[in-house]
């Protein structure tokens, strides 16, 4: 295995910008899935799609990390954004998979609601990530994502809630449970990613 002393310019900037960018896309395939209850398989290949490539781009960050020397953060900090962004895709795809295998009435508007929450924290998280080679413009990006999170934290609430509140069938309610909880997932996910880069900030102010 080749070993770098330094890595090529922007390298790792670049595969973050992309993998960002892959996991934005499979948060509107989710965003679109929901809002338009139909063709599923073909919608749910989309994000699976995106699933794999997420894969392929955190393998490569990790490549890179074990071969280079210097980096432009400290090596945790990239290891963790890269299983981040892998992660929120994964959520993605395990709420997509779901909603794609068993049969659905129609949408949860909580649920939709988280997805929209979901979908603002994600494009959020890509002009984060499209800043973190210069450290600048991230603390309003940062404070928005925070508030995105809380958000969707009183809309989960509200979810269980209803989802309990003697409205729904039995069956019904485990369904929902699974992808209001999948959901929150992926928006914690998000938030852990900010705090993140706002450690990296703190370290590089």
């Amino acid at each position: 295995m080749r070993f770098r002393l330094v890595p090529s310019k922007d390298e790792f900037f670049v595969l973050f910008t992309q993998s960002a960018s892959n996991m934005l896309q499979g948060v509107i395939g989710l965003r679109d899935l929901v809002e338009n209850f139909n063709d599923l398989p073909e919608r749910h290949q989309r994000i699976k799609d995106c699933e794999r490539r997420g894969d392929e781009f955190t393998r490569q960050i990790l490549r890179n990390l074990d071969t280079t020397f210097v980096t432009p953060f400290d090596r945790e900090d990239i290891h963790a954004l890269a299983e981040q962004l892998d992660d929120v895709v994964d959520d993605v795809y395990h709420v997509s998979e779901v909603m794609s295998l068993i049969p659905l009435k129609e949408v949860l508007p909580e649920f939709r609601q988280q997805v929209g929450v979901l979908a603002r924290m994600a494009d959020k998280t890509v002009e984060l990530v499209d800043r973190l080679s210069d450290m600048k413009g991230l603390r309003p990006l940062l404070d928005e994502v925070d508030a995105l999170e809380s958000e969707g934290d009183a809309i989960y609430r509200s979810a269980l809630a209803r989802l309990f509140s003697g409205e729904f069938e039995a069956l019904e309610v485990l369904k929902w449970k699974d992808l209001v909880e999948a959901a929150e997932e992926a928006i914690d996910k998000l938030e852990d990613l900010s705090d993140t880069i706002a450690s990296i900030l703190v370290k590089h102010a």
